[in-house]
């Protein structure tokens, strides 16, 4: 999700610090893969997910959380390392012909952890690497396992959760259990359907997961939400998506069961949460709101003061690493990755929000790459209602990932666009793919952000103030594409931003 202005010191407040000897020292994190809101707890009464619903009862529930990026491995790099992605490296996609990989010298939150002696384990989606950057104690991942069988079966991750447990000695713990639901598999493993829905479901060739009972769903009773288009093709894809959501949550019942029976659920901070956006239009890959915005369910056994409350603050998927140094009353990191630049987390910590709703008011976004054929540099900022999104090839057509373009939804969208039909749709693919170099939107009267008000001299003063503001967090994050696209950056002549004269 995105970050904050304003750069923190090495070390969390002080007023926690004075504290945080008392609170037990566990975390576990429970992120989806590609999740949205589709959860009882974000009021979607369509859905069935009494599990997430009873961790929401609690925790605080936060309904400005945001990613930084939307795409995969940048999002899961961004998350463990408390950097965007184009200052921690990972700009696209991690595996096969993509091999995107995050800077040697970044410390990410597992390495942190490890070296102040907290006991680290992973298991489901890892996605990221270098392994040197990024090393768990503890690993059941894609890198030495069945993604389906560690990310989707979810008695086979009830299992390696007991196992880990059962591995424990005094140390403190950090947990983390990727989900691989409800990731798209229709590009990847089509035989179990477009979200591996059908994956252990017992049927002939599916296999059988033990303790799931699927759920499936008609597609005149899923909740539609306004980008995704509303038609018979868009309602099945939906229906399939919740029955592997359906998983993921009977999934999250198990581990907090093993927590239970562990006798450390009490002791444990839970965090709940997705790596990016839905993968529907305008969802996963863009920056617009569908694309950014992310449930978070935060559980302390320590601030029960505000379970079951909804926290309007905003909030970035990138405060998650300084919230769990701080738990753990870990100083912040500052290091260099290249030359004298001091490297230092713009999140904050979402401590203080569970003793008392905090004025946060402002996130930001960055994005480059998804699939290494991607390239579509954009940068965002949301402060109170506006939403600011600078996309820096503006001149060329948004692309399309491999997954998304197979999936039935897209293929619909694209057969009604051919023949002249109606889609159902608040968009249109030639606005769609081609987009203003500025996007402002306000929120607060345009949820759907249709209407841009860049271009709006009522509004140029307030253009200028969020273009100013992303520029310091570009600067503050050591952005290299800082100065594009009409400039390109020196860092040794002054002004660094040289133009180009491109006319742009």
């Amino acid at each position: 999700m995105p970050t904050r202005a304003s750069c923190l010191p090495e070390s969390g407040p002080p007023e926690y610090h004075a504290h945080l000897g008392v609170i037990p020292t566990r975390v576990s994190g429970l992120p989806a893969d590609d999740g949205g809101f589709e959860s009882g707890a974000y009021n979607n009464s369509a859905i069935t997910t009494p599990h997430l619903d009873a961790l929401a009862h609690r925790s605080l529930i936060f309904r400005n959380a945001f990613t930084s990026v939307s795409s995969c491995s940048p999002s899961r790099a961004s998350l463990l390392t408390g950097l965007p992605q184009h200052q921690q490296g990972m700009y696209g996609l991690h595996q096969d012909v993509h091999h995107f990989n995050s800077f040697d010298k970044v410390r990410s939150l597992p390495l942190l952890l490890s070296r102040a002696g907290v006991h680290t384990g992973i298991i489901g989606k890892k996605h990221v690497g270098p392994e040197a950057v990024y090393p768990f104690d503890f690993a059941y991942t894609e890198e030495n396992s069945s993604v389906l069988q560690v990310g989707r079966n979810i008695t086979r991750m009830k299992l390696l959760v007991r196992k880990f447990l059962k591995s424990q000695d005094h140390r403190p713990f950090f947990l983390y259990v990727a989900f691989h639901d409800p990731h798209r598999c229709g590009h990847s493993q089509p035989q179990y359907g477009a979200f591996c829905e059908k994956f252990g479901n017992g049927e002939s060739g599916m296999g059988h997961i033990p303790d799931w009972t699927p759920q499936t769903y008609d597609p005149q009773d899923v909740q539609v939400p306004y980008f995704i288009p509303d038609t018979p093709a868009a309602r099945a894809d939906l229906a399939a998506q919740y029955t592997t959501i359906g998983r993921m949550d009977q999934g999250i019942g198990l581990v907090l069961q093993e927590l239970q029976g562990a006798g450390v659920l009490n002791d444990t901070l839970v965090i709940f949460t997705s790596d990016n956006g839905v993968p529907f239009p305008s969802g996963r890959t863009n920056l617009y709101w569908p694309g950014t915005a992310e449930p978070l369910l935060v559980s302390s056994p320590k601030h029960p003061r505000r379970w079951g409350q909804v926290s309007e603050a905003y909030v970035s998927l990138l405060d998650l690493t300084p919230t769990i140094l701080d738990w753990f009353s870990i100083p912040y990191p500052s290091y260099t990755i290249f030359g004298s630049k001091t490297v230092q987390l713009t999140g904050r910590s979402l401590l203080p929000a569970l003793e008392s709703e905090p004025p946060w008011t402002t996130v930001f976004g960055s994005q480059s790459l998804h699939e290494v054929t991607m390239s579509y540099p954009m940068r965002s900022v949301y402060h109170q209602n506006f939403h600011l999104v600078h996309n820096l090839n503006f001149k060329m057509p948004f692309p399309v990932d491999q997954d998304f373009y197979v999936s039935p939804t897209f293929q619909d969208l694209l057969n009604r666009t051919r023949a002249g039909q109606p889609t159902g749709w608040y968009k249109d693919l030639h606005h769609y793919y081609y987009r203003e170099r500025w996007e402002l939107y306000d929120r607060g009267q345009d949820p759907h952000e249709t209407q841009n008000l860049a271009a709006d001299p009522r509004y140029a003063q307030l253009l200028e103030v969020l273009k100013t503001q992303l520029a310091k967090w570009q600067w503050e994050t050591h952005d290299p594409w800082v100065c594009a696209p009409d400039g390109v950056l020196e860092e040794k002549l002054s002004p660094q931003c040289q133009p180009l004269h491109n006319e742009l």
